[in-house]
């Protein structure tokens, strides 16, 4: 009898051992999953960290370079304006203001402003001071007022780009002059400009409202951001109402079979096509074989579209599929058709899906470039685009043609047209994010 417990005595110790050893072991497992867990949020933080970092250091490199251009260095000239040299026979007429030689106006003005230049070449240094856009800002001025013409006016010129270099400090006058743009009587005449207040940094307008120029002080963005304008209008107009149309037959009147299979595969597939496909497509089709003018935004709009529409319709569908199914049996069951059904209950709640898969694939299509290459929209545009059939380039391209430009005042206009294709982007994302506000209902 005393036997019992002391052979019992045993195992239950054995049994209390192990119980301990197994909660022990769960405790431990705990420890290093909650530890592995925590693990992984860090490595999260850590590579978010390291991501907002370079988009900083990108984003702040960006602005750091294109936020000068704002303004552009000016140079106050006294300039006379005698009756002689804008009328014939004694008669001012538009003719003979047209005529007038307005850039031998501005070098006299210069000369006169230094007048110890008296060598042939270093007064060709000396107009070097002064931007091949002033005679036109001249002209443009006694053109607005002719009643200036014989007297001496004082007017701000814009100064060459090397000037404006020079003093926004992106060229170190401290080097050797045979390492600098500027030389030594360039730099002298600029100090003297300086000790009698006549250079200054205005507001630069040229850069917001006007076209593309071999000179970098008259260059601007507003030819090429109305080309994007032009060129995307047509991409909307064209893709849009097709990738709709398009994901709601597929998605809710196509019989399933072999056929509709096929048609979703190649879809799929053209969303994974390259670019420059689409712009060797146009190239072929739409410029060679229709007629389309060349280096249009017609054209290019077309190609984007073609290139767009695959994701329109990807998005329309998964937006279609998104809508729960007991929408289209409530409304079948209260006696709508299939078409009412879609039209009045399903494509409503489905459009703000839609719209932001749109606005996002119009975004894609916005930081295009070699499609547009291939039609031509690279080719040199001075004058503005007056609509979608005129010549224009648009701003992925300009920034590739400013890049390519070996002129140091280029790099800041890279800069802020970079900056500005950015603002384009936020502003189509911010389209989409209202947009999908606006239309979303919730069940």
């Amino acid at each position: 009898m005393t036997d019992a417990p002391m052979n019992g005595q045993p195992g239950e110790v054995r049994r209390g051992l192990s119980r301990t050893d197994t909660m022990e072991t769960v405790r431990k497992g705990l420890r290093r999953r909650y530890a592995a867990e925590r693990r992984f949020k860090w490595y999260g933080r850590i590579a978010i960290a390291i991501a907002l970092g370079f988009l900083v250091v990108l984003v702040g490199s960006i602005l750091f370079r294109g936020a000068s251009v704002i303004t552009q260095t000016h140079i106050l000239l006294s300039v006379e304006l005698p009756m002689d040299a804008f009328s014939v026979d004694g008669e001012v007429t538009d003719e003979s203001l047209q005529r007038a030689d307005f850039g031998g106006i501005v070098k006299q003005a210069l000369r006169d402003r230094f007048p110890d230049v008296s060598k042939r070449r270093d007064r060709r240094t000396l107009y070097q001071l002064i931007s091949t856009g002033a005679t036109y800002e001249l002209r443009d001025h006694v053109v607005a007022d002719p009643s200036l013409i014989g007297q001496t006016i004082d007017i701000w010129l814009t100064a060459s780009d090397d000037i404006d270099m020079l003093d926004k400090g992106y060229i170190d006058r401290n080097v050797d002059s045979t390492g600098r743009r500027v030389s030594d009587q360039q730099i002298a005449w600029y100090d003297a400009l300086i000790a009698d207040g006549r250079l200054e940094r205005h507001f630069n307008t040229t850069f917001f409202t006007s076209g593309d120029s071999r000179e970098p002080e008259q260059a601007g963005i507003w030819g090429a951001a109305l080309g994007s304008f032009y060129t995307l209008m047509v991409t909307l107009l064209l893709a849009f109402p097709l990738g709709v149309t398009t994901a709601v037959y597929l998605e809710e009147f196509a019989p399933k079979n072999k056929w509709t299979d096929l048609i979703e595969v190649n879809i799929n597939n053209l969303a994974a096509v390259p670019s420059i496909i689409f712009g060797l497509l146009g190239l072929a089709v739409f410029l060679n074989v229709i007629g389309l003018p060349r280096s249009a935004p017609l054209a290019g709009g077309v190609v984007l579209a073609l290139m767009t529409l695959p994701t329109i319709i990807i998005a329309g569908r998964a937006a279609l599929k998104a809508v729960p199914p007991s929408i289209r049996e409530a409304a079948l069951g209260v006696g709508a058709s299939r078409l009412q059904t879609v039209t009045h209950h399903v494509l409503p709640l489905a459009m703000p899906g839609m719209l932001t898969g749109s606005i996002i694939g119009m975004a894609q299509a916005l930081g295009e470039t070699a499609p547009l290459l291939m039609i031509g929209m690279v080719a040199f545009i001075v004058d503005l685009p007056g609509g979608p059939l005129d010549p224009a380039t648009v701003l992925p391209v300009q920034v590739y043609i400013w890049a390519d430009s070996p002129e140091r005042a280029f790099v800041e206009r890279t800069s802020a047209g970079i900056i500005v294709l950015l603002l384009f982007l936020v502003v189509m994302n911010l389209s989409a994010v209202m947009l999908r506000k606006r239309f979303e209902r919730r069940w």
